[in-house]
């Protein structure tokens, strides 16, 4: 009798052994592109030093509430938008004339927390992409150069806003001068804009102006509050930020959603799939800091300017500080019960913007060097089956060199596998059932470089 058991329970293990080996012809964790020396030496020209400039600069101008004076030479928003265009300017200069500089202006009109009819502009600085298949691919990259104090609608008071967002406009700028020196496949386009604090105006221009252009934008990062390391719960917390991520995509129509009902993918919208791609490639590149992704699309009833794009069906993301101080932000500069209030220089670390910055040109970076995502990633078929065929659409990039499927059990957070496929349009997973596991698809290019994962859905075959 115990022969029988043993030789029933060898067979069990080995019926699980062949499941399992069939299941990963792949390997047992995700596997990394290869560092790019591009990527790599970008992310070490960023620096703090330049950022702390830059913030002090934005600082000096006493105020950037977005009705405050245009034309005053050293107070006002108007001063600080146009030291951010000559500074711009002049990257564009270092460069050789790459990167294009412009100003989107346009009058937005009283109401809500604009009083009167104010002249807002948007400072937009453009890297053209040189691969003729993605140059229309944009990824964008945004600070806000507007501050505000306590009441908002108070033009005259200080209003510093170092962290809020002196700190995220510094980021920006720095990238801008770093990246503006290298080639990209797709283009990046640097941008600080106006009236966050009123309502997001400047980014809900530009994204409505996109819209109805019909750009191609792949991604929108934005960075807002990521200068303070210092939090208002007494903790110091300078080696991770938090990238906040919407699951489900705000435009959704009601056919999609039944789709996604049907099929799972609460958690695998392209922003939310976009923010594990950030912190895959961010971490990589910068050891030793934390991408901590949270998953909303932003803090507790509060919105930034990747809001503006998100409502209207681009893919977009939120840097902001993990450890925020409330006494610093919107307020009048001040002490009061020994209390200091005020977006101050005097708690921004710079050294820490620097690291999110570098976090930011990495994951721009690999994007706009790796092709695009694959399009009409598909399940072949509908059909229960103990095997999964996934199915896409080939590439148009002539440096294409092939294919990755990702995948994870369905109460992961995170891919957990990959397989190399090969310069194929479709793939049969053995021994994987879709009932078990998300699956996504990747392009890769001869250098390595890789797109971010293309989640499927469903496509049935005639029987």
């Amino acid at each position: 009798m115990k022969r029988v058991i043993a030789f029933f329970l060898s067979a069990v293990a080995l019926s699980a052994y062949s499941f399992l080996f069939n299941a990963s012809n792949a390997q047992q964790a995700l596997t990394p592109s290869r560092l790019n020396p591009q990527i790599e030496k970008i992310v070490s020209e960023i620096s703090a030093k330049n950022i702390e400039a830059s913030i002090r600069k934005l600082v000096s101008f006493g105020t950037r509430h977005t009705m405050s004076s245009q034309d005053d030479p050293n107070r006002g928003i108007g001063a600080a938008r146009r030291w951010i265009k000559a500074e711009m300017d002049r990257y564009s200069q270092e460069s050789g004339g790459k990167l294009i500089v412009t100003e989107d202006e346009f009058l937005q009109p009283a109401g809500g927390r604009i009083s009167k009819e104010t002249k807002l502009v948007n400072v937009v600085a453009t890297l053209p992409g040189t691969q003729a298949e993605s140059k229309d691919r944009l990824y964008i990259v945004s600070g806000h150069y507007d501050s505000i104090c306590s009441p908002g609608n108070d033009a005259e008071c200080d209003a510093p806003g170092a962290s809020d967002d002196a700190s995220g406009t510094a980021a920006v700028m720095e990238m801008a001068r770093v990246m503006s020196k290298y080639q990209f496949d797709a283009t990046i386009i640097f941008m600080t804009v106006p009236g966050e604090e009123q309502g997001l105006l400047g980014a809900h221009h530009w994204a409505e102006e996109a819209k109805k252009k019909n750009l191609n934008i792949a991604a929108m990062f934005t960075n807002d509050i990521i200068g303070n390391t210092f939090g208002g719960n007494g903790v110091r917390d300078n080696r991770r930020v938090r990238l906040f991520s919407e699951g489900v995509p705000t435009t959704e129509t009601e056919a999609e959603a039944r789709i996604r009902q049907s099929n799972g993918g609460e958690n695998d919208g392209p922003s939310r799939q976009l923010a594990r791609y950030i912190k895959e490639i961010g971490e990589r590149y910068v050891p030793n800091f934390e991408v901590t992704m949270v998953f909303r699309r932003d803090r507790y009833g509060r919105g930034g300017d990747h809001n503006a794009f998100l409502q209207r069906g681009f893919t977009a993301v939120r840097f902001t500080e993990p450890n925020e101080d409330f006494t610093r932000q919107h307020q009048k500069v001040r002490e009061e019960n020994g209390i200091k209030y005020g977006d101050v220089f005097e708690m921004a670390d710079p050294v820490y913007t620097a690291q999110v910055a570098r976090i930011n040109a990495s994951a721009l970076a690999s994007l706009a060097l790796a092709p695009s995502a694959p399009a009409g990633v598909q399940f072949k078929t509908g059909r229960q089956e103990y095997d999964t065929t996934v199915a896409w659409q080939a590439n148009k990039e002539p440096d294409m060199a092939g294919y990755r499927i990702v995948w994870r059990e369905t109460y992961q957070p995170f891919w957990q596998r990959s397989i190399e496929v090969g310069n194929v349009a479709e793939f049969v997973m053995k021994g994987l059932s879709k009932d078990d596991y998300f699956f996504a698809v990747q392009a890769i290019d001869k250098d390595g470089n890789a797109s971010v994962p293309a989640f499927p859905t469903v496509r049935r075959q005639a029987r």
